[in-house]
C-alpha cells in the first residue's frame, strides 16, 4: 500500500485509520486495537498523518514521530468541516485527512514530556486551589449556623480553627466541633499539597531560560510565566499579538455579512486557564 497521507481518529481502545495514496485514492480503511497501532505503522512507509489534538494525542504524536513519520495535529474545530453528514469514527478519520493536506492549515505544536508534566503541575495546582476555596466555604456555612462568623480571607478561618482545637471551642456540641476539625486537617493537608506544588513549579522556572523572560512583564509572575512557557512551546506559529489575542479567546464573535461588520461579545473559546491566569495579573 502507497499511503502517502493516513488520518487516524484516536479512541481509548479502537482507533479508526483512514489513508490515501499520491492521487487521493482510498487505499486504507482499518479499525487497531490500541497495542497494534504502533506495530502497524512501523510497517508503512513514511508518510503525512494526521490528529485530532486532544490530552492523548502529544503522546500518540511522539511515538508515531520516533517511527519517521510526518506526524501533524489539528484542532478538533478546525476538523469539524471536513466531516460529511453522519459523524462516527470512519467519517472523523477521514475528515483528519482531508483537513490536514489543506496548504491554509493550522497545526498545534506537539508537546514533549517534561512540558506536559509541568502542565499537570499547574493542574493539579488549580484543582488543589478548588478544593481548598470549597472547603473555606463549608467551615464558614457550618460555623454560621451557630452564630460564630468568621472574618473575609483564608487566615481568618485558620485562626478561628485553631481556637477550636484548644480550650477555647465557642461552646460547639463535640460532634460539630469534632467535624469541623475534620476538615481542618483536611484544609491543612491541601495547603501543605499546594506549597509543595508551587516549589515544584519553582525550581522547573529557574531552570527554564524562556520562562525566566516572561516574569520580566509587569503583572505575570512564576505561575503565569510556567503556564505561558509550557503552553506556548513554539511562539513562532503566532505572526502578532492579536493572533495570539485571539488563541486566548480575547476577541468578540463575528457574525459579519454583506460588508456589515457586527461584532459580539468575546468569544472565549481558546484557553481558558491562560486567560484567568493574565486577568488576575494585569488587575
Amino acid at each position: 500500500m502507497e499511503i502517502t497521507t493516513l488520518g487516524i481518529d484516536l479512541a481509548k481502545s479502537v482507533f479508526q485509520l483512514y489513508g490515501v495514496d499520491a492521487d487521493g485514492t482510498v487505499v486504507l480503511q482499518k479499525k487497531l486495537r490500541r497495542g497494534a497501532v504502533l506495530d502497524f505503522l512501523g510497517k508503512l512507509e513514511r508518510c503525512l498523518i494526521g490528529m485530532e489534538a486532544c490530552p492523548t494525542s502529544h503522546f500518540w504524536a511522539r511515538e508515531i514521530a520516533a517511527l519517521g513519520h510526518d506526524v501533524r495535529l489539528i484542532p478538533p474545530a478546525y476538523v469539524k468541516p471536513y466531516v460529511k453528514r453522519q459523524k462516527n469514527d470512519a467519517a472523523d478519520a477521514e475528515a483528519i485527512c482531508e483537513a490536514v493536506t489543506r496548504p491554509n492549515m493550522r497545526f498545534v505544536p506537539a508537546k514533549t514530556e517534561e512540558q506536559q508534566s509541568v502542565l499537570v503541575l499547574h493542574r493539579s495546582r488549580d484543582l488543589l486551589m478548588r478544593q481548598r476555596t470549597m472547603i473555606l466555604n463549608a467551615i464558614r456555612a457550618q460555623l454560621a449556623e451557630f452564630g460564630i462568623i468568621a472574618a473575609q480571607g483564608p487566615r481568618k478561618v485558620t485562626e478561628l480553627l485553631r481556637r477550636l482545637n484548644g480550650p477555647d471551642s465557642f461552646g460547639l456540641p463535640a460532634l460539630a466541633r469534632s467535624a469541623l476539625l475534620a476538615l481542618g486537617a483536611q484544609l491543612e493537608h491541601i495547603a501543605e499539597a499546594i506549597r509543595n506544588t508551587e516549589r515544584q513549579l519553582m525550581t522547573w522556572h529557574r531552570q527554564n531560560a524562556a520562562s525566566q523572560r516572561l516574569e520580566t512583564i509587569p503583572g505575570v509572575g512564576i505561575i503565569t510565566a510556567t503556564a505561558l512557557a509550557v503552553s506556548v512551546p513554539d511562539p513562532s506559529v503566532f505572526r502578532s499579538g492579536r493572533q495570539f489575542a485571539a488563541w486566548l479567546g480575547l476577541v468578540p464573535r463575528q457574525n459579519s455579512s454583506g460588508g456589515k461588520e457586527r461584532l459580539g461579545r468575546v468569544s472565549k473559546m481558546g484557553n481558558g486557564y491562560l486567560r484567568r491566569l493574565l486577568v488576575v495579573g494585569a488587575t
